[in-house]
């Protein structure tokens, strides 16, 4: 037992040294690798070719690109043509005409308040969609038109040569803008086309678009919005997906006759290929590429952190007032889809504004981008220094942020009492005498207290976490209470509770309602507070706006259009690949088909919003479940996109671009085709329903030959 004991002694210690050394070299090796990230070791990391995206302009696509990546140089008449069929839908998407006779196809969500207007009493056309059987059948949309870009003419020089007319910034800007404005008026005389100067970086570029607008624009075909946002907003940038979101409208010209247009996309009777090169023709919204490191990080640490924890707040009280009040469930859930969409795309960008890899990338290129500034002598002094400026900018608003966030109040975003409070404070310091009748006006006649509690909760630790719980504020307006205890204190010292309390307390004078209630003393406390930091915010915000300018013109100055620039919902042309990416554990296919969306209708239990319209519940025996109905690609894209036609090298649809994955959302200010993808709606899916589904043989005919068929 003796032996035993000291060999048991000997090896209690040697595992304890053991597993020290362990320990130690565990230490060190985190201390010496502490800048690694899922595998990646950053100081390696290096900004890739196409960072700033692939929305290439028309008047300066990049043709030995194009060459150089898939063997194809696009020629001025295919290049006039994908411009020439392209379209702007409204003020919002994108579409392009599929037809010489005028017909065009957009997304279904983007003519979902289309649908609304022509619907008529008696129907609803959201849930039985709609077909116009003949020509005459097909309905006019009061207000909408589109746009289609004819001409784009280069006026940097004339807006430039004015602006250096100015002795200063503030001079130069107005002399600018008076430019811009005669050059849009002259233009639109000469052309008698709507024309527009658009900014391209920041300044460094300028063009003259000319659009001929379309004002008779009529819905031919619809599909129910059960199938054309199937899987709903839990399905929304996702994939695999599973969304027949098409529609289709004609232009009519003057004389009320269906559009004869020259360019048109045809219709590819084979569908997307993988491996070959495709494109997206569309109107991106908007995009921040250009930003610095310093806004980037201001952004995740302030602004997209602030937002991202106040939408999945809201999102998370609507989801408990779901399972508290079943019998509300509906109305609940219409409102989670109405926000839900906003909050994935938030957070979306937070998650990438939070991956350090993509951060790094951006810091190599503003290395990049810095060295070739400051190795030259005339750039250095223009723009040397705008970095540090900026840089600076941004830890001055960093100071005030927490104040002048927790000191505004929104009527969109704050509890309705907050926003109460606010307006009889205003009611009170605008008025020597308080008239109680319009201050009882004020108050909401109705409101969801059980919502607004939640709110107020929610409020409550946002403020928190603003100012801190140990803020003077804090600690007056609730103390160290927290959650619902905090309401319930508040709500309890309160004279916002009821019409009929607001009533009793505004007869005791303005003294007493400024100074008793915690509400109203609460802005009474920050207001003078809030308009001083908004001031200092608003100034900071312009000299920002005047550097990044500078920025844009910097980035051109340097690398010329070989960089596009950011998207500012003009027609772009986007080169990408259909490609599968790694998610969750596996792959996804390049391609679903409608045997996906059967799969993900009966696992989900024909449960909202994973349901189907009857007549798809039980297809007829010609439509071929095998059918690709949704693919992923590598084309970079932005809002403005949806609708756009995805063509093929030949000029032809294979597809119809209506979202992107969760992945691509950090493209506000990063292109990355690892992960990042853009799903369209396939060609071949399309036809399928419309031919053998529907059964609407015109509209499957039209898009087949290019052209109407006789007798329609």
């Amino acid at each position: 037992m003796k032996i035993k004991f000291i060999y048991l002694i000997y090896l209690v210690s040697f595992l304890y040294i053991f597993n020290f050394s362990i320990q130690e070299s565990y230490a060190q090796y985190s201390e010496r690798h502490s800048d690694y990230y899922e595998g990646v070791l950053l100081d390696t990391v290096r900004a890739g070719r196409f960072d700033m995206g692939k929305m290439w302009t028309f008047d300066n696509p990049p043709l030995d690109y194009f060459e150089e990546a898939y063997n194809f140089r696009p020629t001025k008449e295919w290049l006039d043509n994908a411009r020439m069929s392209a379209l702007r839908f409204g003020s919002w998407c994108s579409a392009s005409f599929v037809s010489e006779d005028g017909l065009i196809m957009t997304n279904h969500h983007c003519a979902d308040g289309n649908v609304t207007q022509v619907t008529r009493e008696g129907e609803d056309l959201h849930a039985t969609g709609f077909y116009a059987v003949t020509l005459k059948d097909e309905r006019e949309v009061p207000g909408l038109y589109v746009d289609q870009l004819v001409q784009i003419i280069d006026v940097t020089q004339e807006i430039k040569d004015a602006e250096n007319q100015g002795k200063d910034d503030d001079e130069k800007q107005s002399l600018k803008k008076k430019k811009i404005r005669e050059l849009e008026q002259m233009y639109r005389k000469d052309l008698n086309l709507n024309c527009s100067v658009v900014e391209f970086y920041n300044g460094g570029e300028y063009s003259l678009y000319a659009y001929k607008r379309y004002s008779d624009v009529r819905l031919v075909f619809v599909p129910e919005e059960d199938i054309g946002f199937f899987g709903g907003d839990p399905d929304n940038f996702t994939y695999p997906r599973y969304d027949l979101d098409c529609s289709f409208f004609r232009v009519y010209d003057e004389d009320g006759k269906p559009l004869q247009s020259e360019h048109f996309f045809k219709w590819s009777p084979n569908g997307a290929k993988v491996g070959e090169p495709i494109f997206v023709v569309g109107n991106p919204a908007s995009t921040d590429r250009l930003n610095t490191v310093a806004q980037l990080e201001f952004d995740r640490d302030f602004q997209y952190r602030l937002i991202s924890s106040y939408m999945t707040g809201v999102l998370n009280i609507y989801y408990e007032l779901m399972e508290a009040f079943p019998e509300r469930k509906s109305e609940f859930y219409s409102e989670v889809m109405n926000f839900a969409n906003s909050q994935k795309s938030i957070e979306g960008t937070y998650k990438g504004l939070n991956n350090p890899i993509l951060l790094e990338r951006k810091k190599d290129f503003e290395w990049k981008f810095k060295q070739a500034v400051n190795s030259n002598p005339e750039l250095n002094a223009k723009y040397g220094n705008l970095w540090d400026e900026i840089s600076n900018i941004k830890k001055e608003q960093a100071k005030i942020f927490p104040e002048y966030s927790a000191f505004n109040v929104n009527p969109y975003s704050n509890s309705i009492y907050l926003n109460t409070a606010n307006d009889i404070y205003n009611e009170i310091k605008s008025n020597d005498e308080i008239e109680i009748s319009e201050v009882l006006e004020l108050y909401p006649e109705d409101f969801d207290k059980e919502f607004e509690d939640r709110m107020l909760e929610l409020e409550i630790k946002m403020l928190k976490e603003l100012l801190g719980a140990d803020n003077e504020l804090m600690q007056e307006l609730v103390g160290d209470r927290t959650g619902k205890d905090a309401v319930k204190y508040l709500l309890n010292n309160s004279s916002l509770k009821s019409k009929e309390d607001l009533e009793a307390f505004a007869k005791k004078g303005k003294s007493e309602m400024l100074n008793s209630d915690p509400f109203i003393r609460y802005i009474s406390k920050t207001q003078d507070k809030f308009n001083e930091l908004e001031e200092q915010y608003r100034e900071l915000n312009i000299k920002e706006r005047k550097l990044t300018d500078k920025l844009g013109q910097a980035l051109f100055d340097v690398y010329g259009n070989t960089i596009p620039p950011d998207a500012t919902f003009t027609l772009r042309i986007s080169d990408g690949v259909i490609k599968p990416y790694d998610y969750n554990g596996t792959v996804t296919p390049t391609k679903t088909t409608f045997y996906g969306m059967y799969d993900r209708y009966y696992s989900f239990n024909k449960e909202f919003p994973w349901i189907l319209p009857d007549r798809w519940v039980n297809p007829p025996p010609e439509f071929d479940l095998e059918t690709p109905l949704n693919f992923v690609s590598t084309n970079d894209i932005s809002g403005g996109n949806s609708g756009s036609p995805v063509i093929n090298q030949y000029g032809e649809i294979i597809g119809l671009a209506f979202d992107g994955n969760i992945e691509s959302l950090s493209g506000d200010f990063i292109y990355t085709s690892e992960t990042g993808r853009t799903v369209s709606v396939d060609s071949e899916g399309m036809m399928e329903a419309i031919q053998d589904l529907y059964k609407v043989t015109r509209l499957s005919e039209e898009l087949k030959n290019g052209k109407m068929v006789s007798g329609n």
